[in-house]
């Protein structure tokens, strides 16, 4: 079951600013321009913004990075963001390049499986997985206390990711 369809009308766009954002999430050097300095914190969440070359405003996103419950080293990106011009927000994963991306990623908000979302493309920091945020979604992320997120590294070992969700409705609702 897919939780949400991927969102690849504006993948090129919030890809590349997902990735600034993530290689700021995560120290890399390949953000340099504007590596999406943190604004504000909502809860858990950071509210970083980075304005795109050739665009006059900026773009900003939530963002957390989170490890794994039982393997520290292996560590994902949460972004939320608002594309402009766009009705839904993106819930996005950025998983490390060792994932096995048949399995895709899957989603559990408190006890309640969402589904899975498969990876649509991977770049030298990550490979990303998109959702569409529609208001139900979105009204489960925003009355959940923690999202479970599962990427595996073979088809059989997955490792579970504990995403904080508190300061999310007040984060969303800051986005552009």
């Amino acid at each position: 079951m897919i939780f949400l369809k991927s969102l690849l009308g504006d993948a090129r766009k919030t890809g590349i600013f997902a990735l600034v954002i993530a290689c700021a999430i995560s120290g890399q050097s390949e953000a340099a321009p504007g590596q999406g300095a943190i604004k504000e914190k909502f809860g858990a969440w950071s509210y970083r913004c980075d304005k795109q070359p050739g665009e006059t405003t900026e773009q900003c996103a939530l963002a957390q990075q989170i490890n794994a419950e039982d393997r520290g080293n292996s560590t994902i990106g949460v972004i939320i963001m608002r594309p402009k011009g766009s009705k839904v927000g993106i819930f996005r994963v950025i998983a490390p390049l060792n994932v096995f991306l048949l399995n895709g990623v899957g989603l559990k908000i408190d006890q309640a499986d969402i589904g899975r979302n498969a990876f649509f493309r991977c770049f030298p920091s990550g490979c990303l997985a998109d959702a569409a945020i529609d208001d139900k979604l979105l009204d489960q992320l925003t009355k959940g206390k923690i999202a479970t997120l599962v990427t595996y590294i073979t088809p059989y070992d997955g490792l579970r990711h504990q995403v904080k969700l508190e300061g999310l409705r007040e984060g969303y609702e800051r986005l552009h």
